[in-house]
């Protein structure tokens, strides 16, 4: 009988979360899995039992005798190609996914017949950014009749805690050069380069916030057939934004290609604690309605961005476990609404929404 949930990465900054939440709805069904057993067993004896220990190395896959068992597989883990993934589906397991890697999420696409052959789903962009960002597009473009760009913007506090995973991602972009579709063409971009002011609300203002290399910025125009799209990033203080644009143009970030200096800014960038643990989420969509210029703005913030991250993994990983879902590949907004995703944790969070015409 199918019945596990194993999440890959179980054990690390965003796993922990997910594990806890889905330990309280299937208790002892949870396993936190990884290459080490002792980190694994260190967490799960804070559970009280609800979840469980599990070593597994994914270019190895599972025990064969554990495999039959596996109702639902959680990745945490950043991977470079699709062997464990295919793994998955011809074993009839479903799959959800928290990677922000557009490159590896494009791979996973492409196995859309495998998953329906084998009769399972998987989910894609799930967490903060890409998954919420993605829903609240979704949420925008609904209240148009035609939607002709989206701006996201992403806030995210120097006090927060992050895991290692999303310093060392967040380093690796820094200095990249990237594809953004614009008009329906792909056009050059980069990181920390084409900043715009963006409001983020009454609580947090104005803030300068740049290009960066969020995949949902990739995958929006395939699955909503927005022409336009594009994802900036900024921190809660303006200074340290500002260095790091400043750094960009000088073109230093080329350095973090070396190990040693990649190692150091994984490093520097972990021990920061000088801000808030506060995130913000800014939508600018403009299109028409009624024949009319629109532009709808959605705002989102919250603390922890880690915690809202595994919530939102944790609460679309318990949909697809007990629900029957359309088979195949999809992205988060392909399956799910915006109020859906965020009715289980709105007393985490604060959102709003504001219509505009423009020229009025």
């Amino acid at each position: 009988m199918k019945e596990y949930i194993v999440v890959i990465g179980g054990y690390g900054h965003v796993g922990q979360t997910i594990c806890r939440e889905l330990g309280e709805l299937y208790p002892g069904k949870v396993y936190a899995a990884g290459r080490s057993l002792e980190r694994a067993e260190q967490f799960t004896r804070t559970t009280d039992g609800r979840v469980k220990p599990l070593q597994i190395n994914i270019k190895e896959g599972f025990d064969p005798n554990f495999t039959n068992r596996v109702k639902l597989v959680i990745m945490c883990l950043d991977q470079t190609d699709t062997a464990f993934v295919r793994s998955c589906f011809k074993n009839k397991i479903r799959y959800v996914d928290v990677s922000a890697n557009d490159s590896f999420l494009t791979q996973v696409e492409g196995l859309q017949s495998e998953a329906r052959v084998n009769g399972t789903t998987a989910v894609l962009s799930i967490g903060l950014a890409p998954g919420l960002t993605n829903l609240m597009s979704l949420h925008a473009k609904n209240m148009m009749d035609q939607t002709d760009n989206i701006d996201i913007s992403i806030m995210l506090g120097m006090g927060d805690r992050h895991g290692k995973a999303a310093i060392e991602w967040t380093v690796d972009n820094l200095g990249m050069n990237f594809d953004v579709v614009k008009e329906g063409r792909k056009v050059a971009a980069a990181s920390f380069t084409d900043g715009i002011i963006t409001d983020f609300g009454a609580r947090l203002g104005h803030r300068k916030a740049y290009r960066f290399n969020f995949s949902d910025q990739h995958v929006l125009p395939r699955t909503l057939g927005v022409p336009s799209v594009s994802t900036r990033l900024c921190f809660d203080s303006s200074a340290a934004t500002g260095l790091i644009a400043w750094v960009r143009a000088t073109g230093i970030f080329r350095l973090l290609k070396l190990k040693p200096i990649r190692y150091a800014a994984v490093q520097l960038f972990g021990k920061m604690r000088f801000g808030k643990d506060i995130y913000a989420v800014k939508i600018d969509a403009r299109g028409k309605k009624d024949q009319k210029d629109i532009w709808v703005e959605c705002f989102l913030q919250g603390r922890n961005e880690a915690q809202i991250t595994a919530k939102v993994a944790a609460s679309v990983a318990d949909i697809v476990y007990r629900s029957e879902l359309p088979q195949g590949v999809y992205h988060i907004e392909q399956l799910f609404e915006l109020d859906s995703i965020l009715r289980p944790i709105i007393q985490e969070v604060t959102f709003e929404t504001r219509v505009s015409i423009i020229g009025s």
